[in-house]
């Protein structure tokens, strides 16, 4: 599976952007798919995720209220809608991917898109 993040950008802070990460080469649909961020300095750390079916969501903390995963099976796409936007959120994002279950440990998701970068500015 070949992962293709984009709609990163310079944003204000209370601002919005919406990620979109396409998906090609694989049963997308069967996916559990997930965001993670990575600050200059920092560890990359989880986001969000979502089940193949879109039912079933999970947040960080540190984000819950203000971001909402979502999918588009017809698309391939998984989306992260980021309202709210604080400097605090500045970072490389990267879209995931993994056959079973959520999962908020980077090193259990097999597939990995190439980042886009968000900034915020205060």
């Amino acid at each position: 599976v070949q992962l293709q993040a984009s709609g990163g950008g310079l944003v204000q802070a209370g601002g919005s952007l919406r990620l979109s990460c396409a998906a090609s080469g694989g049963a997308f649909s069967s996916y559990v798919m997930a965001w993670f961020r990575q600050a200059p300095g920092k560890e990359r750390e989880f986001v969000a995720a979502v089940t193949w079916g879109g039912e079933t969501t999970a947040y960080a903390d540190s984000v819950k209220g203000r971001f909402t995963i979502s999918r588009d099976n017809a698309k391939n796409t998984v989306y992260l809608q980021m309202n709210s936007l604080e400097p605090e959120d500045t970072a490389v994002y990267y879209c995931a991917g993994r056959r079973y279950g959520i999962n908020r440990y980077k090193a259990n998701y097999d597939y990995w898109g190439q980042g886009t970068l968000v900034t915020v500015s205060s």
